[in-house]
């Protein structure tokens, strides 16, 4: 498997899935998921946002809800891996990294642009 890359898009597959790279707004006005920001060092990150506060995990937890629901995954398929406590995050998507990677693509392209 080549390493993981975030070029053009927020996620890169690996080794039995996709590695998304999100951008989360805790309390916000309502759950969704935006379109495609960029970091400061110019890495793509998909614009999240949840209603949940940060405090104990809360937003964490919204965020991942959020993300099996959007994307019509099991909830056990997805881990926060990076970012605990900060707005940047890493999730995981467990599954075939080929289908994953044309799921996302499908449904990244019908997100508002950020």
């Amino acid at each position: 498997m080549p390493p993981i890359c975030f070029t053009e898009a927020p996620f890169a597959a690996e080794s039995g899935g996709v590695r998304v790279a999100i951008r989360l707004t805790p309390r916000a006005r309502i759950d969704r998921l935006g379109g495609i920001v960029r970091a400061a060092d110019s890495a793509p990150m998909l614009k999240a946002s949840v209603t949940a506060p940060p405090s104990e995990g809360r937003a964490n937890d919204a965020l991942l809800a959020l993300l099996a629901k959007s994307w019509g995954v099991p909830r056990r398929d997805l881990a926060l891996v990076g970012g605990a406590k900060s707005r940047n995050k890493t999730v995981p998507v467990a599954g075939e990294p080929a289908e994953l990677l044309k799921r996302l693509a499908v449904l990244l392209a019908g997100l508002p642009a950020a």
